[in-house]
């Protein structure tokens, strides 16, 4: 399930969902199984988010604080 400010959408593999900048999303599961998300975010530049958690994982640092500076500096606001 994708949801995008109010709606939810069920997405099937192959299919997209568009979230514009300023509009809360998010995804979840609905089955249990394992699955992958492909998400393009321009302008460039979110993707030092996921560097940030990578290395915080890679140095045994992942947790509640990695995630809330990582959130804090490209201002995500988790739901």
């Amino acid at each position: 399930m994708i949801q995008v400010g109010d709606e939810e959408h069920r997405i099937a593999p192959g299919e997209t969902a568009f979230g514009p900048r300023g509009v809360p999303h998010a995804q979840r599961r609905v089955v249990p199984a394992a699955g992958r998300i492909l998400i393009a975010v321009t302008p460039g530049g979110f993707e030092g988010f996921f560097r940030e958690l990578a290395d915080a994982d890679r140095t045994g640092k992942l947790g509640p604080d990695a995630y809330a500076a990582a959130s804090q500096r490209f201002g995500i606001t988790w739901l």
